[in-house]
C-alpha cells in the first residue's frame, strides 16, 4: 500500500468512526461503506449440562461418621459382640442421609454372615425398616465370602463389604448389629458415613431391605403351566408408595439340572395377574443359557459366585439392581420368581429386597431362627427332581 492509499483509508476509518459518535444507524453507516459487511446472527444460547458441575458444585451439608475407631486413641478399632448381644452402631437425631456403610469382622463362627442381623430403625419408628444377616445383606447369603463389585453393594479384598444405599431420615436414624450365633464376633470393625440437613425435601420414600427365605422351596406337582404366579417365591410384599430397586438371591441346589427355569412375576397395585412377566430366572439377572455355568458381576447385574453348577450342592449367589428405571407402585406390591418350571423344584432360596416406601411399611414376616438360616442340603424329591440323597 502506497502512501496516497494509506491516507485514503485512514480517512474513510475516521469518517466511520464520526458517523459512529453521531448516532448514525448501522444500517446506513453498511450503506455509506459497503466493504462493510453484515455481521452474522448471533447463535442462540445452549443449555450447559449440569453434569460438568456435578463434582465441582458447592456442597451445604455437613458430613460425619459413625465408626468403632478407638477411643482412647490406640489401635482397638472395633467391637465385640457377644452371643445374644446388640451393638449400637449409629443413633443420631435430625435430618440427615447416610450415604456408605462398611464393615470388616473377625469371628470363630464359620457362619458369622448367617448370624449376624443388621436392623435399622428410621425417624423413631419402632418396628425396623433394615432386618437382613449381615451376608446376605452384603449379598453373600450362603454365609461365604467372595469379591465383586456392582452399582449398590460391592465386596473387597478382604472380606470388606460395602453398601452405597441412599438412605435418608428426617429426624432420626439408629443402626445396630445382633450376634443370634453360639460365639462371640470377636471383631466388627464398622464406619458408617452420613450427611446432616437443615431438613429433607419432599417426595422421600425409606430405605428398606427385607430379608426372605423358603429351605426348601416347596415343588408343586400342578403340571408345567403356571399364569397366575401361585406357590412362587417371593422376595417382597409391600403396601404403601414407593418403587422397588433390587434383589440378591442365593441358591443352595437339593436337585440336580439347572434350577432356573423360573420365571420373575411382579404384581403392581392391583393387578392379580403379573404386570410384569419374566422369560427365566437367568434372563432376569440379565444373562442368558444357565449362564454357561460362568459367574460374572456387572454394575447392575451379575452372579459373581456360581461353584458345581447344575448339580445337587450347586451354589448360586446372584443381584439384580433396577437403577434404570425402579419399578414404581401407589398401593402395593408384589415381586416374586418361580423355583423351577411351574414350580416343579425344591431347591433352597434365600433372598434379600431392597426398596424406598412411605412410612408405616407393612409388618416383615418373622425373620428366621439363627439356626434354619444356616445353608444346608436336604434330601427332597417333588416333579421331574431326582430321588431323594441323604442330608449333608
Amino acid at each position: 500500500m502506497d502512501w496516497m492509499d494509506a491516507g485514503k483509508s485512514f480517512r474513510m476509518r475516521r469518517r466511520l468512526l464520526g458517523t459512529l459518535a453521531g448516532g448514525v444507524s448501522a444500517a446506513a453507516l453498511f450503506s455509506m461503506n459497503p466493504a462493510v459487511t453484515e455481521a452474522a446472527p448471533a447463535e442462540p444460547e445452549r443449555a450447559v449440562p449440569e453434569k460438568l458441575f456435578t463434582l465441582a458444585r458447592l456442597r451445604s451439608y455437613k458430613n460425619r461418621r459413625s465408626a468403632s475407631w478407638d477411643r482412647t486413641g490406640g489401635n482397638a478399632d472395633w467391637v465385640t459382640v457377644d452371643p445374644g448381644q446388640t451393638a449400637s452402631l449409629l443413633d443420631v437425631s435430625g435430618a440427615g442421609v447416610i450415604t456408605h456403610i462398611w464393615f470388616t469382622i473377625n469371628s470363630p463362627d464359620p457362619m458369622h454372615l448367617k448370624n449376624l442381623v443388621l436392623r435399622a430403625w428410621w425417624d423413631g419408628e419402632s418396628s425396623p425398616s433394615i432386618e437382613v444377616p449381615i451376608g446376605d445383606f452384603f449379598g453373600l447369603g450362603l454365609g461365604e465370602y467372595f469379591v465383586y463389585q456392582s452399582a449398590l453393594l460391592a465386596v473387597a479384598p478382604v472380606k470388606a463389604l460395602n453398601a452405597y444405599f441412599e438412605m435418608p431420615f428426617a429426624t432420626a436414624a439408629r443402626m445396630a448389629v445382633t450376634n443370634e450365633g453360639n460365639a462371640a464376633a470377636r471383631s466388627l470393625y464398622f464406619a458408617i458415613d452420613y450427611v446432616l440437613l437443615p431438613g429433607l425435601p419432599d417426595g422421600l420414600g425409606r430405605f428398606h431391605a427385607q430379608y426372605r427365605q423358603s429351605a426348601p422351596c416347596k415343588a408343586s406337582s400342578g403340571g408345567d403351566k403356571n399364569l397366575s404366579g401361585q406357590d412362587n417365591y417371593v422376595f417382597l410384599e409391600a403396601t404403601g408408595r414407593g418403587h422397588f430397586v433390587g434383589v440378591t438371591q442365593s441358591v443352595l441346589q437339593n436337585q440336580n439340572g439347572w434350577f432356573g427355569e423360573g420365571d420373575d412375576m411382579i404384581f403392581i397395585d392391583d393387578d392379580t395377574m403379573p404386570t410384569i412377566n419374566g422369560t427365566g430366572s437367568e434372563d432376569y439377572y440379565n444373562g442368558a443359557w444357565d449362564f454357561g455355568g460362568q459367574p460374572f458381576g456387572y454394575q447392575h447385574n451379575g452372579a459373581p459366585y456360581i461353584i458345581d453348577p447344575e448339580r445337587i450342592g450347586g451354589r448360586y449367589c446372584l443381584y439384580r439392581w433396577h437403577t434404570e428405571s425402579p419399578i414404581a407402585f401407589e398401593k402395593s406390591i408384589r415381586v416374586t420368581i418361580e423355583h423351577g418350571t411351574a414350580n416343579n423344584r425344591a431347591d433352597n432360596f434365600y433372598s434379600t429386597a431392597y426398596w424406598y416406601q412411605t412410612e408405616p411399611h407393612a409388618a416383615f414376616p418373622v425373620l428366621p431362627a439363627a439356626a434354619d438360616r444356616i445353608p444346608k442340603i436336604y434330601a427332597v424329591g417333588g416333579a421331574k427332581g431326582p430321588a431323594p440323597v441323604p442330608q449333608s
